[in-house]
C-alpha cells in the first residue's frame, strides 16, 4: 500500500484543515498517511478512531513562510525536512506539504535527489481550459532562471506527466512565446524551439490565450514568466468574481438570473478555477513524488493533493520521464 509523507504542520491555518483533509481521503481511497509535525498538536485534531489507521512522525520546527528557502537544509527537525526524508529513505513513496513551497522545493530536489538526466525540477501547475483536459504549465516558479536545456527537459516531463498521469492520449506541448510564428521569443525560446522541433508532439510557439482556449495541453515556459502567469490568472479569477458579484447586486433582474444559473453556471465555473479542485503542483524530476500545495489549502485541498500524489505513483510518471529523455538523447 502507498505510504504518503504529509507535513502536517504546513499551511496557514496549522494542522486543523491537513487532518480533516487525510481523514477525508481515507474515507476514498486506500493508503497509509504518514503525519509529520508536533504529536500532541496532531492527536487533538485526529478522531481516535483514526489513530490506528495513520502513522505520527514527531518534529520539534517548523519552517514559516518568512524563513529562507534554504533554512531548511539546516533545521532537521522541521516538518518539511521530516516529511522528505521519509522520501529519501524509501519509508514513503511521496510527500505532500503545504508549507513553505521554495522549502519544500528545496528540501526535494536535494535531499530526495534529481532524477538522470534532469539538470533541474519543474513545478507544474492545472490551468483551466475550454477543452477536453485542463492545460499543464511549466515551469511555474521552481526554476527563475533558465537555459534551453532546461525548457528542453520541462517540455519532455511536461509530455510524459501529461501522458501518463492524466491520460492525454496524444498530448499536444507548446512553448510560451510573444506570437505563433516560428521566428518569435527571445533567444532563450528561440534556442529552446530548435531542439523540440524534432518531437512529433511538440506543436511550436503558443500564446498565452492559447492555454485556455483548449490548443495545447501543456505549455512550456521559465518559471519567472510561469509564475507571474500563474499569480495573473488567480488575480483575474478574482477580479472577474468580484465584478459579477458587484453588478448582479445593483439590478434585480440580475440577482434573480443569478439565483437560476447558481447550482449549474457558477458551481461549475468555480470548480474550473478553484486550486482544491487539484490541490497541488507537483514537482516534476525529483527522484520520488513531491506535491505542493497552497498555503491557504483547506481540507478539500489536502485530499486532492493526496489523490494526485497516489496517482502519480501508480501512473509511474518518473519511469516515463526517464525512457523519453534516454530515447531522445540517440
Amino acid at each position: 500500500m502507498i505510504k504518503i509523507a504529509i507535513d502536517a504542520m504546513g499551511g496557514d491555518f496549522g494542522p486543523e484543515p491537513i487532518i480533516e483533509g487525510v481523514i477525508q481521503a481515507l474515507k476514498e481511497k486506500k493508503f497509509i498517511p504518514i503525519l509529520v509535525g508536533d504529536k500532541f498538536a496532531i492527536l487533538s485534531f485526529l478522531p481516535q478512531h483514526y489513530h490506528d489507521k495513520v502513522e505520527i512522525v514527531h518534529s520539534s520546527d517548523v519552517i514559516s513562510m518568512s524563513d529562507s528557502s534554504t533554512d531548511v537544509l539546516k533545521r532537521k527537525e522541521s516538518s518539511i525536512y521530516k516529511a522528505v526524508e521519509l522520501v529519501r529513505e524509501k519509508e514513503a513513496q511521496a510527500v505532500v506539504s503545504a508549507g513553505h513551497s521554495g522549502a519544500t522545493m528545496t528540501a526535494a530536489t536535494l535531499r530526495i535527489g534529481r532524477l538522470p538526466h534532469i539538470s533541474k525540477p519543474a513545478l507544474a501547475t492545472l490551468m483551466p481550459s475550454l477543452g477536453k483536459n485542463k492545460t499543464l504549465v511549466l515551469d511555474v516558479g521552481a526554476v527563475v532562471e533558465c537555459k534551453p536545456q532546461n525548457l528542453y527537459e520541462f517540455a519532455i516531463m511536461g509530455e510524459a506527466y501529461a501522458k501518463s498521469a492524466m491520460g492525454v492520449k496524444n498530448p499536444r506541448v507548446g512553448l510560451l512565446a510573444n506570437g505563433e510564428e516560428d521566428s518569435k521569443g527571445n533567444d532563450l525560446t528561440k534556442e529552446t524551439f530548435v531542439m523540440l522541433k524534432k518531437f512529433d508532439w511538440f506543436i511550436g510557439n503558443v500564446e498565452g490565450r492559447d492555454i485556455f482556449n483548449g490548443h495545447v495541453d501543456v505549455v512550456v515556459c521559465d518559471g519567472f514568466t510561469g509564475n507571474i502567469l500563474l499569480k495573473t490568472s488567480e488575480g483575474v479569477a478574482s477580479t472577474i468574481f468580484a465584478f459579477m458579484k458587484k453588478y448582479i447586486k445593483t439590478s434585480l433582474p440580475a440577482t434573480l438570473g443569478a439565483m437560476l444559473m447558481k447550482r449549474r453556471v457558477f458551481t461549475n465555473l468555480k470548480k474550473q478555477i478553484d486550486y482544491a479542485e487539484y490541490g497541488g503542483a507537483p514537482l516534476l524530476g525529483v527522484d520520488g513524488c513531491a506535491i505542493i500545495g497552497h498555503g491557504s489549502s483547506n481540507a478539500k485541498a489536502i485530499k486532492n493533493a493526496i489523490f494526485q500524489a497516489i496517482n502519480y505513483c501508480d501512473s509511474n510518471v518518473n519511469s516515463a520521464i526517464e525512457s523519453l529523455l534516454t530515447n531522445s538523447d540517440k
